[in-house]
């Protein structure tokens, strides 16, 4: 898979990031309208409760009308970040590799956000580092529905969530209510360290 184009999304799932993991270069879709409902701004983890909802709350426009994405605001007087944080030290606390990263991953949830995108963006940058993904990434300059390159830009949708038949992996709450598919890649990545990118590449996914 030489390049595939993408919606950035809040902590991506591991969907995604098999898909980013295969590619050659990521063409991130920036010029879309925001839409609800989508890990554009949530994730899932796994919590002693089951899987939870981290979603990033976001300013809608006053009047109801369509905004891009990329001009979307999120809505701080939320402590969003905060909560976020720790409900991610609560669930990998006792992870494998949760200290491992912590460090690098706590800006994230500490720094000032303003725009839902560019903290995408930012945490996609982040993710490709502590995995060891060498890729490419470029971003599109119109919005085009129908693409000449490969679309992952459905795996951004949460409602209608697929069985994408992924090999299953040591969740360190497992045996408190089972295995839970398609988390956040952080649940990956907590639980399997360094062995996280062999796991993506080794995943089949069949994209458009």
């Amino acid at each position: 898979m030489k390049k595939i184009l993408l919606y950035p999304s809040y902590f991506p799932s591991i969907a995604q990031m098999v898909a980013v993991a295969k590619a050659q270069e990521v063409i991130f879709e920036i010029q879309d309208n925001y839409q609800k409902q989508t890990y554009r701004n949530r994730a899932y983890i796994a919590h002693s409760n089951g899987k939870l909802l981290l979603n990033v709350p976001i300013k809608h426009t006053k009047d109801g009308s369509r905004q891009k994405t990329k001009d979307v605001l999120v809505e701080n007087d939320f402590l969003w970040q905060s909560h976020h944080w720790k409900s991610l030290q609560s669930a990998y606390r006792t992870s494998p590799f949760f200290e491992f990263y912590e460090d690098d991953l706590e800006p994230l949830f500490t720094n000032r956000v303003t725009h839902l995108m560019r903290h995408n963006l930012d945490i996609f940058k982040i993710l490709i580092d502590l995995i060891g993904i060498d890729i490419t990434t470029t971003y599109t300059e119109t919005f085009q529905k129908e693409s000449a390159e490969i679309d992952g830009r459905f795996l951004v949708e949460a409602k209608k969530e697929k069985d994408y038949g992924f090999d299953r992996y040591t969740q360190v709450l497992g045996e408190q209510h089972g295995f839970l598919k398609n988390l956040s890649v952080l649940d990956l990545l907590f639980n399997e360290g360094p062995n996280t990118l062999s796991f993506l590449q080794s995943q089949k996914l069949f994209l458009h």
